[in-house]
């Protein structure tokens, strides 16, 4: 089951080096042609696992008149999106491997001044949370060089507005030709690390999970001759045109209109004098219960319009 959600995702895994080395998308054809194939255990990192679990539990779809507490799918519909916006289920995460997590804390945690173990943090949380704390280290020691040198330049600064103004700009200089090596820098440091962990010839949305909530009708896709679901475009651009588009001109309408009345309540507080002076801060107290309502309010309709989206 890992290996054939492995191929279904295109996970990519390094590949022997008499195949020809570097990565490629895991195939169940070839899986003769990657290294430590045969290490059931040691195939797949535990990120890479959880990812292969996930996706299969997200992509379970119903039967055809198929009900779970009273809730009746739609045939292939996804049933545990479904559950968790239902509320039947509140969250869905892995648990954490403790073994795993003592070395990380004794190798990462409490380590003092000693490399980040990156492959490690790859290995359990991923490439994208390892690429994460590889840039926040990089930048990290890449601000000692301005930080020794305002130092430096701080202390011999005389106190004089002169002096002061031309260390200033030295400052300013060193710190445009800084940003930019340190920018530079990253980008040969980011590759390096893309290409290690499989990652640097891997188009950005194929590292995207597929949207499960996706309903259509069957069909054989022209360009992958696979099985998939097929939504009409006309279809799409309808709804679009006929509910998306007025619900959000509504949503702004209504903001513009509370907005306005806020501030008419504003100036018709500030016109009378003899109202005490807590009293004036009520429209702004206003504002903001308005305000965090909406967020509430604009955070459902957004979301039942992306699920909508999604048909």
């Amino acid at each position: 089951s890992l290996l054939r959600g492995a191929d279904e995702l295109g996970l990519r895994k390094p590949v022997k080096a008499e195949f020809g080395g570097g990565t490629r998308g895991f195939s169940c054809e070839e899986d003769f042609i990657y290294e430590n194939i045969d290490n059931e255990l040691g195939f797949f990192s535990s990120q890479e696992r959880q990812s292969i679990i996930r996706y299969w539990l997200e992509n379970l779809r119903a039967k055809q008149g198929e009900s779970l507490h009273n809730i009746h799918f739609l045939e292939g519909q996804p049933i545990i999106p479904e559950l968790a916006a239902r509320g039947v289920i509140q969250q869905l995460f892995p648990l954490h491997e403790q073994r795993i997590l003592k070395r990380l804390m004794k190798s990462w945690v409490q380590a003092v001044c000693e490399a980040q173990p990156l492959d490690d943090i790859c290995d359990y949380f991923g490439v994208k949370i390892a690429m994460y704390f590889a840039w926040l280290g990089f930048y990290t020691s890449a601000m000692v060089y301005p930080a020794v040198f305002g130092s430096i330049l701080y202390t011999f600064t005389d106190s004089d507005q002169t002096s002061q103004d031309i260390s200033c700009v030295v400052f300013a200089i060193f710190n445009v030709i800084w940003a930019t090596l340190f920018l530079e820098e990253w980008k040969r440091r980011g590759a390096e690390f893309a290409y290690k962990w499989g990652t640097l010839d891997t188009p950005a949305e194929s590292l995207e999970e597929p949207r499960p909530q996706f309903r259509g009708t069957k069909r054989i896709s022209p360009v992958t001759s696979a099985e998939e679901f097929y939504y009409p475009p006309w279809k799409r651009l309808l709804f679009q045109s006929l509910v998306s588009l007025p619900v959000c001109l509504a949503c702004l309408t209504l903001v513009f209109l509370l907005m306005l009345g806020c501030f008419q309540l504003q100036e018709l507080v500030l016109s009378i004098q003899e109202l005490p002076r807590v009293l004036r801060f009520l429209p702004k107290i206003i504002l903001a219960v308005i305000v965090t309502a909406c967020d509430e309010l604009y955070k459902k309709v957004a979301l039942w319009l992306n699920d909508m989206g999604a048909l």
